[in-house]
């Protein structure tokens, strides 16, 4: 089964079919060439969904992540990025091994068979050349012998004449002989054309031509070969890439199965745990004797002795006093302009500093005191856990440093010994800030750690807001109140929490408490009776120390002694800030004008 026996005569079809051939393989390779394409788009879109549900640093949604769920998710996430990969993987063998190759072979076999139907032409050409000259050749030897014939004919025409003279008669002879020799020497060059061709054609299509189409069979079987090859391999990637996908959907299953949902039940208990005792039950109240009306020994009414209208049975209070901010008790009641009486009256927010603590958008204290028990204890203990960590490097450095410094010191030349003083002093410096830090941050976890089984009197420094609770668990600013998500609280105080407060005096509440910085000293431009809790009487031209700065809510706290501090309206005073006021462990002295 040969193109050159069976198709001699078919050179034009298979220059076309060679041509389709070719067209074929373009097309696949176009067809690999968008696969590709799709796979890294598809690559692509995976990677962009995975990272664009990835937890964000240093955000919220990383504190979610702590649940087995969402950590089966997070692993869902990062096998999709690696399954993205294969297929990144994918496209890149395709394209190095199949688009790349087969466009390198197309390349060729355009020239390939460029040449061999170059060769075809010319040896088509050439039998066609042959054959015009054989047909001169017959065209020439048969003019030459019909022109011998003519002048056979006059000779013999003039020869019978008898009136023509000899002369004329032998001219006609030897023209007639000379037609003969030349139709004699025509016959023998068509003869030898004849033979000539026939030598050349059966060349033609017996050798040339089966030899040419024979290498076009060849090239044409290579280039089927070639594309069955690249089908294979094309599957092949696919198949190398399997075991991997597998792997990863394995994992994912993997994750799937980790998901634990009494741990998570038990997780969800450790972040909201606030450590609290539920409330105890609501006293009865006797309504049915107006004037003889005994308020329950557990009401804020009978704790605090005053005469306030009781609330509504059953409504909250939105006016009751805060048990746990300290109050300074002024038995004076001077007289003061009516214009001052009104500027109390409408900056007046006995309330205000325990909702700035609870709710203000900032940083929240340094002891975590805005936090429930156990979610103080929490992030107090990661505290503590983060300071030792920047000891330990703080301590590392200082190792790798001496180090460097004995080498210096046995080796001069390397460096200078003493370069390297300035900088071990600092980090010693440094590792003494962090123990203290880390023993301060201890105490407070101590604190902490005492009062969960059951709560003591040891009371914790807050700005006016929460205190520590009792061994009952109940606490004024706790009471009635939801957590919000970030362990802060809102504030809604009910009348059955308010009848649970025990009477207690808080006045002494803060005597055990290290002081807070002063960062600038006042002074009282006009007199003011603090008769709320939390705010503290002023005389006018009192001169006194700045603890914290109006927070906007028109209210700043100051300090008489370390025995008498509170709130005053900022309207009232004068402020001087200290720039560079330290912190203050000592007890306050009197300052004069």
């Amino acid at each position: 089964m040969s193109w050159g026996t069976e198709l001699w005569d078919q050179f034009d079809n298979l220059e076309k079919h060679t041509q389709w051939g070719i067209d074929v393989l373009e097309k696949y390779i176009k067809f690999v060439k968008e696969r590709t394409e799709i796979e890294l788009s598809y690559a692509k879109q995976l990677r962009n969904l995975s990272k664009k549900y990835q937890p964000k640093k240093n955000s919220k949604e990383e504190e979610e992540y702590r649940y087995t769920s969402t950590r089966a998710f997070l692993a869902t996430l990062n096998e999709m990025n690696d399954y993205a990969g294969q297929h990144e993987v994918i496209s890149e063998n395709m394209t190095s091994l199949i688009t790349a190759e087969l466009t390198r072979y197309v390349q060729e076999l355009k020239q390939e068979r460029k040449s061999h139907f170059h060769d075809g032409r010319k040896a088509q050409q050439h039998i066609e050349t042959c054959w015009k000259q054989l047909e001169a050749s017959k065209r020439r030897f048969e003019r030459d012998c019909k022109e011998a014939d003519r002048a056979q004919q006059y000779f013999e025409k003039m020869d019978a004449d008898i009136n023509v003279t000899k002369a004329d008669v032998e001219k006609a002879r030897q023209q007639a002989q000379l037609r003969h020799q030349m139709a004699e020497d025509s016959k023998a060059e068509y003869s030898s054309t004849l033979q000539k061709f026939n030598s050349e054609q059966h060349e033609h299509y017996y050798t040339h031509i089966p030899n040419i189409f024979q290498k076009i069979q060849e090239m044409e079987e290579r280039r089927i070969v070639r594309i069955g090859e690249s089908m294979k391999t094309f599957a092949e990637v696919d198949r190398q890439v399997i075991p991997i996908i597998g792997k990863c959907l394995d994992e994912i299953t993997k994750a799937a199965e980790s998901v634990d949902h009494k741990n998570d039940s038990q997780m969800v208990i450790e972040a909201f745990k606030s450590g609290f005792e539920p409330p105890g039950d609501v006293d009865f109240e006797d309504f049915t004797q107006p004037m003889k009306r005994t308020v329950s020994e557990s009401s804020l009414s009978n704790s605090r002795g005053d005469g306030k209208s009781e609330p509504k049975f059953g409504s909250k209070s939105k006016g009751k006093l805060w048990p746990f901010i300290k109050k300074n008790k002024s038995p004076k009641q001077q007289k003061e302009p009516l214009s001052h009486r009104f500027n109390e009256f409408m900056t007046s927010k006995p309330k205000i500093h325990c909702f700035r603590s609870l709710k203000r958008g900032g940083a929240g204290p340094e002891d975590f005191s805005n936090l429930p028990p156990e979610q103080r204890r929490k992030k107090l203990q990661q505290k503590v856990d983060e300071l030792n960590r920047d000891i330990q490097k703080e301590m590392d450095s200082r190792d790798a440093l001496t180090k460097m410094k004995d080498v210096y010191i046995k080796n001069p030349q390397m460096g200078d010994a003493a370069s390297v003083d300035h900088r071990l002093a600092e980090l010693g410096q440094n590792i003494e800030k962090l123990r203290l830090e880390v023993q301060k941050f201890e105490g407070w976890l101590a604190e902490v750690e005492g009062r969960l089984p059951a709560r003591s009197e040891q009371p914790r420094r807050q700005s006016g807001v929460y205190e520590a609770q009792n061994a009952s668990g109940v606490n004024s600013c706790a009471q009635d109140r939801e957590s919000s998500p970030d362990g802060s609280y809102t504030e809604e105080q009910s009348q059955e929490t308010e009848m649970k407060v025990p009477a207690t005096d808080f006045d002494d509440e803060f005597d055990d408490e290290e002081p807070l910085p002063t960062i600038g000293t006042c002074k009282a431009l006009y007199t003011f009776e603090g008769q709320n809790e939390g705010t503290i009487s002023v005389a006018e031209g009192e001169m006194l120390y700045v603890i914290e700065e109006d927070k906007g809510d028109g209210w700043t706290r100051i300090r008489r002694n370390e025995d008498e501090e509170g709130y005053v309206p900022t309207s009232y005073v004068e402020v001087y800030l200290d720039k560079n006021a330290k912190d203050v462990h000592k007890p306050l002295q009197k300052i004069s004008e």
